[in-house]
């Protein structure tokens, strides 16, 4: 098994949900996150106070699957959430040693359906 975690931009969760529902992808975990990277800072004004903002709003979309799902939703997370400018987000993929499910305290492959 593999988590993958996915920082994306906002605006991309709803086209990524979708798809990924279409795909027959059942769980997923949804986090409001904020981030920075190679964006660069905005400059804000409060009350005649100059101010940089360094971090932006993102969403975060962990996902635990089985080895061979890895590929497929990777390549569609990068299709569906590429715009191909500077913060567009980051995909980790990590392995996954147990899944327990906590009502039933089934394991493995039959606790993620």
């Amino acid at each position: 098994m593999k988590k993958i975690e996915a920082i994306i931009r906002p605006e991309k969760f709803q086209d990524l949900r979708d798809t990924l529902d279409q795909k027959g992808v059942k769980g997923m975990t949804i986090s409001e996150v904020a981030g920075c990277g190679q964006q660069k800072g905005q400059e804000g004004m409060f009350r005649g106070t100059r101010y940089e903002i360094k971090l932006y709003p993102k969403v975060k979309v962990e996902l635990v699957v089985d080895d061979h799902e890895v590929d497929l939703l990777v390549n569609t997370i990068l299709n569906i959430c590429a715009t191909g400018n500077v913060g567009d987000g980051k995909i980790f993929v990590t392995p996954v040693e147990n899944v327990y499910r906590i009502r039933t305290g089934e394991l493995g492959k039959e606790a993620l359906i």
